[in-house]
């Protein structure tokens, strides 16, 4: 693949993402410097949901076997401290 082709997956992964937060499923994006790396924070409604959203992205599709996913599950810090609080007495 070429870098003008890479280029091109990347601009229509770009205009889903731009699309996405748009949406409010994406609440924020940013690009890591130097790599080939992208961290998104997404709002869904469930595992299942950001599953079927990642099958769809234009990445995926076209070169699905080169992409490397991690997801980690955030919460509210507001919620961690709340449980905190109830657990110190």
């Amino acid at each position: 693949m070429s870098q003008q082709e890479l280029f091109v997956i990347w601009s229509e992964e770009a205009d889903a993402a731009m699309g996405a937060k748009e949406a409010g499923i994406i609440i924020n994006l940013w690009k890591c410097v130097g790599t080939r790396r992208v961290i998104a924070i997404v709002d869904v409604e469930s595992p299942d949901q950001l599953d079927q959203i990642i099958m769809d992205l234009p990445i995926m599709k076209k070169m699905g076997q080169y992409v490397n996913i991690e997801v980690t599950s955030l919460r509210p810090y507001e919620d961690f401290a709340t449980d905190l609080k109830a657990r110190k007495n």
